[in-house]
């Protein structure tokens, strides 16, 4: 009798530890991370966030503020930029720009959607001498081992979805607040 009881201590214990472990795997996992970090940054849930989990770097964009977080370091690093410090943004496929939207009105618009991209990146422009980019990669080598229901034309339709929100940020009048899309 006895040596069923420790039998039956041991298997709870054992499967306490693994559910503590799957636990702790869930709550540190990378994008989760980088997640909870954008929010406790922008005091809120952005309005748009790209995370680059492989590389430890992520954006979040909180529209009603006009604020833009960027972390890198595993979430360990990061900024927050008001809509002022905000020049511009450009999606980078395969090594070339194509498109962009700025400031001072140099917009490129995305003309195609390539389907067979090994690269996007989402280069976002600061006026900000120590930091003055911030690249996120949207899709690449380490992102393509770990999709599952993503894809490269997944990944450049977030980075139009960001240029466009940059735009509207950028051509909205600063007394007008940006409300959030639904």
């Amino acid at each position: 009798m006895e040596q069923l009881r420790s039998l039956l201590l041991l298997f709870f214990a054992a499967g306490a530890m693994t559910g503590a472990a799957a636990l702790g795997a869930w709550w540190f996992e990378a994008g989760r991370r980088l997640r909870r970090t954008l929010k406790s940054m922008l005091r809120r849930h952005p309005d748009a966030e790209a995370i680059d989990a492989p590389h430890g770097r992520a954006a979040g964009l909180e529209l009603e503020n006009g604020e833009v977080a960027v972390l890198w370091d595993k979430g360990g690093s990061g900024l927050v930029y008001q809509l002022h410090e905000v020049e511009g943004a450009e999606l980078i496929v395969d090594g070339q720009v194509t498109a962009r939207v700025g400031r001072q009105g140099d917009r490129r618009a995305l003309d195609a959607l390539p389907r067979d991209a090994e690269q996007v990146t989402l280069r976002l422009i600061f006026a900000d001498a120590r930091w003055p980019e911030f690249e996120l990669e949207l899709w690449g080598p380490a992102q393509v081992a770990r999709a599952r229901d993503f894809s490269a034309v997944d990944a450049i339709r977030l980075g139009r979805r960001w240029l466009s929100h940059i735009d509207a940020l950028l051509r909205a009048k600063p007394e007008t607040p940006v409300s959030p899309a639904p």
